[in-house]
């Protein structure tokens, strides 16, 4: 038998509490370059409490096809991924007006 959620009280099966979370976080896109100049995209203002930051990495690797990392609520990609990646973010579950690439 599953467990219940503590914040909305639903079997673990139904929880929508990772769905509302993704709705309402505020999302910031850039580049940052690193040693050797090398470009990164780093996706700041995700709530790890609220939303699996490994997990997302890894789907944001897999459909990119770069290494990248998790770590404090970011994620970073290597590669400069600004064009793509906010389309990627709405088609797993973020709000189009809370995502801001720079």
């Amino acid at each position: 038998m599953t467990g219940i959620c503590t914040t909305c009280g639903l079997p673990q099966d139904l929880c929508v509490c990772e769905a509302i979370a993704r709705e309402s976080q505020t999302i910031t896109v850039r580049v940052d370059r690193k040693k050797f100049g090398k470009a990164y995209t780093v996706i700041d203002g995700i709530n790890e409490h609220e939303v699996d930051v490994k997990d997302l990495a890894k789907k944001l690797k897999n459909k990119f096809a770069c290494g990248g990392t998790a770590k404090r609520g970011s994620v970073e990609l290597q590669g400069d991924h600004r064009r793509n990646v906010k389309n990627e973010l709405v088609k797993l579950g973020f709000a189009p007006g809370t995502i801001r690439v720079t």
